[in-house]
């Protein structure tokens, strides 16, 4: 098998926590509207406009917070005070403000994982946050690329590994996403890693590749050295 050069990584939840500060604003709208609605299914019909509005304005806080609006006006039958939904704008701000927590083992990973490959980001969501996030990280001087895209498809990794590595062949993607960083980088014809995070959002749910031969899972990734070269000896 060809020797694996390039490790792809996913940013959100696999090189830093971010699920966690949208649950907390999740809940933070539904303090807001307690007064204004009995629905008992408001987080669900959050996120559920979440979903639907991802053709609109993308992945990111920006989107969350457009989403938490509509979703607060459709639930009071637009009756829902303008101070409120003054706040749930703030609570949405304010997602783009939280301090930058990087998980465990990614920065000793990184730093020997370095010396052995070319380190690429590939990531979704809004392209300020995320720049501003890995400014924020320190990581930025360990990856060779940055791409911040739409969404995570076939197409894009393809491209994507045909602008940054040695072909998809050579290219592993690792990420906390079975959906978006797991099965379309099979898919592309490279190695996945799935890095599962607690709070993965159930958007990014998707079955378990667990016999594909290009396929590994980790607890952390500390453990993607190993990882690599067990995919390579039995591949």
């Amino acid at each position: 098998m060809p020797r694996i050069t390039t490790i792809a990584l996913d940013a959100d939840d696999t090189l830093w926590q971010n699920e966690q500060f949208f649950r907390l604003t999740e809940q933070r709208f539904s303090d807001l509207l307690r007064d204004y609605t009995d629905a008992p299914d408001l987080t669900e019909r959050l996120i559920t406009a979440t979903a639907r509005n991802l053709q609109f304005y993308g992945f990111g806080a920006k989107g969350f917070a457009l989403s938490m609006v509509e979703t607060a006006l459709e639930v009071t039958e637009h009756r829902v005070p303008g101070t409120v939904i003054a706040e749930i704008l703030a609570a949405g701000r304010e997602l783009l403000d939280y301090p930058l927590e990087t998980l465990p083992y990614v920065d000793a990973a990184l730093e020997h994982l370095q010396h052995r490959y070319r380190l690429i980001v590939i990531t979704k969501g809004d392209i300020f946050d995320q720049e501003r996030k890995l400014a924020a990280s320190g990581l930025a001087d360990y990856f060779a690329a940055v791409e911040v895209v739409a969404d995570k498809t076939e197409a894009v990794y393809r491209r994507i590994f045909a602008r940054h590595t040695e072909g998809a062949e050579h290219t592993i993607m690792a990420g906390n996403s079975l959906k978006s960083d797991i099965l379309p980088a099979i898919a592309a014809g490279a190695f996945a890693a799935h890095v599962p995070h607690d709070l993965t959002w159930s958007y990014e749910h998707a079955e378990e590749p667990a016999d594909h031969p290009r396929y590994t899972r980790i607890a952390h990734l500390g453990e993607l050295q190993a990882a690599i070269d067990r995919l390579e000896a039995s591949n």
